[in-house]
């Protein structure tokens, strides 16, 4: 199948419903922009960011949900989509654009070749893509072309494996993997090595239980709140923030999320 197929094959499904929703791959695909912009995890990636709106890139865009959020907040957005699908891809982008009446600029290209000048975005914000990469030495190579001294790349939500063995072990868990054949996961250093040789310093390497953009659809409070339950304890506040950190950090789960937060060398403008 390919992935427009994929995603439509998972949205007749009832018993999906929730997965649908919590992929934002439900419609109007404006309501699920909104529910994304409105999320905690949208409210941390904004956090990570730190600088006023400028200009930024989300890389890998897919339905234009995250440069939704972006132009929303007032960046001037470029949103890049390799797939020109009107469910899942560029033709999705350019509707809800219009649906919302918002200026993002669309391009149809992949990563590893970016067709801007050096130094041009404050921000590339990638969710779930440098997973995806053909070459992600070069992917990374290329953003930190395209980013300015001091801009901050952001990759969400990106798969984790400890051993190379661990990569079938998570495809086949995988609920779309089987049908379409495109999930990929790397290795904690690969991605540090590659981000780091692209001239960014990363700033914050956030594992798998220590923030609500790697636990969605949970959110750090509703994780606390079963494991309080699970004790007996009266709620959440029970729970430190160093023990879902620790959690986190000793996870070998084959492909479980992290997100990076780095920043171009060199002295802001």
């Amino acid at each position: 199948m390919s992935w427009e197929d994929a995603v439509q094959s998972l949205r007749e499904r009832p018993e999906a419903r929730a997965l649908v929703e919590a992929c934002y791959f439900d419609d109007p695909l404006l309501a699920a922009a909104e529910r994304y912009r409105a999320s905690s995890e949208w409210a941390a990636v904004r956090k990570w960011i730190g600088l006023p709106p400028g200009k930024a890139l989300d890389l890998g865009a897919g339905r234009g949900i995250a440069a939704y959020a972006f132009a929303k907040d007032g960046w001037t957005t470029t949103a890049l989509e390799p797939d020109a699908s009107e469910l899942v891809g560029a033709g999705a982008i350019r509707s809800l654009a219009d649906a919302a009446s918002l200026a993002i600029n669309i391009t149809e290209s992949w990563g590893e070749k970016l067709p801007y000048s050096a130094a041009h975005f404050d921000v590339v914000h990638c969710r779930q893509a440098l997973h995806h990469a053909r070459d992600l030495k070069q992917l990374c190579a290329e953003i930190g072309r395209v980013l300015k001294p001091g801009g901050v790349l952001i990759a969400t939500r990106e798969h984790v494996i400890s051993r190379r063995e661990d990569l079938p072990i998570f495809l086949a868990s995988h609920p779309l993997h089987k049908l379409y054949g495109g999930e990929n996961a790397y290795l904690l250093s690969e991605y540090l090595d590659a981000i780091r040789g692209a001239g960014i310093d990363i700033t914050r390497c956030l594992n798998p239980r220590e923030s609500d953009i790697n636990l969605h659809p949970e959110t750090t409070g509703s994780v606390k709140r079963r494991i309080a339950g699970r004790f007996g304890l009266p709620d959440e506040r029970w729970i430190p923030d160093f023990a879902l950190k620790f959690a986190g950090a000793i996870s070998t789960a084959p492909g479980r999320i992290y997100t990076f937060v780095g920043r171009k060398r060199g002295a802001r403008a």
